[in-house]
């Protein structure tokens, strides 16, 4: 112990302690000051960009026959001018999961549009393992084509 404080008692040594310290003082004080700079500028980034969405208008968009068929046909790679599937009836028009009425060659059936993109023509089950797609064409007295 007595030879490590005879060491550090040495003036060379504390000059050398001294210039060390204070360049670790240093780094520290420019790394918080860079960390503080960066969370301001995220802070006000962050508060620009909500004050931006507040300002948006919030409405769910609706689907239309017109949106409906572009959707349809665009699916089945139909011809948008001249569609051989025609939707016949929008069911329910929710933004989520929209039921409608299709035909072909005077066959009706029930499809699916989810998220005003993807269109299912296929059954449907909920989580409880029932048919959707049989419920519904049972109240429309939809007959099955298979």
């Amino acid at each position: 112990m007595r030879v490590i404080i005879k060491r550090l008692s040495n003036p060379r040594v504390k000059k050398r302690l001294k210039i060390g310290l204070s360049a670790c003082g240093g780094v520290i004080l420019i790394g918080l000051t860079f960390k503080l700079a960066y969370d301001i500028g995220y802070f006000d980034a962050r508060a620009l960009e909500n004050e931006q969405n507040a300002g948006l208008l919030i409405t769910q968009p609706v689907l239309t026959m017109e949106s409906a068929q572009r959707i349809v046909s665009g699916a089945l790679k139909e011809d948008p001018t001249n569609p051989q599937t025609i939707v016949d009836e929008i069911i329910d028009n929710n933004h989520k999961l929209s039921i409608i009425i299709i035909e072909n060659n005077k066959q009706k059936k029930i499809a699916w549009i989810i998220d005003m993109r993807l269109f299912f023509k296929d059954d449907l089950f909920n989580d409880e393992g029932y048919n959707l797609t049989k419920g519904i064409e049972y109240q429309h007295n939809i007959k099955r084509g298979e």
